[in-house]
């Protein structure tokens, strides 16, 4: 029973270290990180947000269509 918990106290240790330096890469690569401004300064957002309103607008009327033909459907059959 020690032995395991030596053991697992000895995983933790190496975990918890492990941890420890994934966190404190994390923090440098954060300070220090790339610049996309010229990759993200020729998009203009105006026509992406735009165009995805389109899309949703779209979905959005053919999940009305369907809604509204299966009501029509159930009205007919008298259900």
């Amino acid at each position: 029973m020690i032995k395991k918990l030596k053991t697992l106290a000895a995983r933790g240790a190496v975990g918890a270290a492990v941890g420890a330096a994934s966190v404190a890469h994390a923090q440098v690569a954060a300070a220090a990180g790339p610049d996309f401004t010229q990759l993200t300064g020729a998009i203009s957002m105006d026509s992406t947000a735009t165009a995805v309103l389109a899309v949703a607008a779209m979905v959005i009327t053919v999940v009305l269509a369907v809604a509204g033909a299966k009501v029509v459907i159930r009205m007919v059959k008298g259900v």
